[in-house]
């Protein structure tokens, strides 16, 4: 699974560029604020989700600009495919795959990719939503069918949290929380299922990456936290909602009163710890680091095994906080896939690796 080319017109800072990647390693160099990023976003929309950085679409779109166009040339699903995502402010993104108008949602799982960025040390310093939305991402990737179950939980959330919000003004309401609550205890069910699945591999996975990326010092472990009324978050879906309903009657009257949504899969929580201790409240600087690197790379490796091939790597500014000897690690961790690395300098990390150097220079590639 690979970019094997990618056309950017009126996208962020570029107005026309072009650029051909190597199958394996890409060196995105230059100095700060000429687009590198701006580059590994292009690419990571090409997955089907949202952009990392950017609420709207509109602010994808160039100053002066109607119109933003990202064009690629895939690998994916054995064969070589042509993708082209536009963007108009105001409208939907329009996708067209092999010249196929194509809706944004079936674009998800055409092309994996795993993106680390700065923002990414949040997976350890900010609260539950942070973590929610890294499972999430990574499940719809890796399983496309999940992608209109997060969507209904999404409506039925909000229409329950209308309700709750809205009923002292219009009682009548009442009438509909108890049907509401029903629908959204079983679709927090499957969210729950997913997530736990998710989790427990990605705990296996990044334990081992950890304790070698921390010379053996540091222990990674991750534990899933769901509704406490669930006793097996993997059990058969009926076992899990029935389980949801529980904890959904017993707290019935506190949410008519307290206006809000007390229960259900938006409360759920990735819980991260480093030898034992929590890491949002203890984790060092390098610590945050490492852990957060080693849940990326974990994810990178649950991808390959659930697909059979490595989804494309992102990394943005990975190295420059790293000591030589967890640069070292890293480099060697992701050879067998195809890997975009944004840096100052790139001479040196292409001596150390191989492949292709991609200078960026005010939204020029060269």
């Amino acid at each position: 699974m690979r970019v094997d080319r990618i056309r950017l017109e009126g996208f962020r800072n570029y107005a026309q560029a072009d650029a051909a990647f190597d199958p394996c390693a890409n060196i995105v160099a230059g100095a700060n604020a000429q687009g590198k990023t701006n580059l590994l976003e292009a690419v990571w929309l090409l997955t089907g989700c949202r952009s990392f950085r950017a609420r709207q679409d509109r602010e994808l779109i160039g100053f002066g600009r109607e119109l933003a166009r990202v064009e690629a040339e895939l690998f994916a699903g054995g064969r070589t495919q042509r993708v082209e995502l536009s963007m108009r402010a105001g409208q939907r993104r329009q996708f067209v795959r092999n010249g196929v108008k194509t809706r944004p949602s079936e674009m998800t799982g055409l092309l994996h990719a795993v993106l680390f960025c700065p923002e990414d040390l949040n997976l350890l310093r900010a609260g539950p939503a942070v973590r929610r939305q890294f499972l999430d991402t990574m499940i719809c990737q890796l399983i496309p069918a999940a992608k209109p179950l997060y969507q209904e939980f999404a409506r039925l959330y909000e229409s329950k949290s209308r309700i709750l919000r809205d009923w002292r003004e219009k009682p009548s309401l009442l009438e509909l929380l108890d049907e509401y609550s029903q629908a959204m205890a079983r679709a927090s069910a499957g969210v729950i299922r997913y997530r736990a699945s998710c989790a427990l591999r990605l705990a296996e996975l990044a334990a081992p990456i950890h304790r070698e990326f921390s010379g053996g010092a540091e222990e990674l472990t991750v534990q899933y936290q769901t509704v406490s009324s669930v006793t097996d978050p993997t059990a058969p879906l009926q076992r899990v909602y029935e389980d949801v309903m529980e904890h959904q009657r017993s707290h019935r009257q506190a949410e008519i009163a307290a206006g809000a949504c007390l229960t259900g899969a938006h409360k759920d929580d990735l819980q991260i710890f480093i030898n034992g201790h929590p890491a949002r409240a203890f984790a060092s600087q390098g610590q945050t680091r490492t852990a957060a690197l080693s849940l990326k790379l974990a994810e990178r490796e649950l991808h390959q095994l659930k697909t059979g091939e490595w989804p494309v790597l992102l990394l943005d500014d990975v190295l420059s906080e790293l000591d030589a000897q967890r640069q070292e690690y890293v480099l060697n961790r992701v050879r067998g896939g195809q890997m975009l690395l944004t840096c100052c300098g790139g001479e040196e990390i292409s001596r150390r690796i191989g492949g292709r150097v991609l200078r960026i220079e005010e939204g020029r590639i060269s």
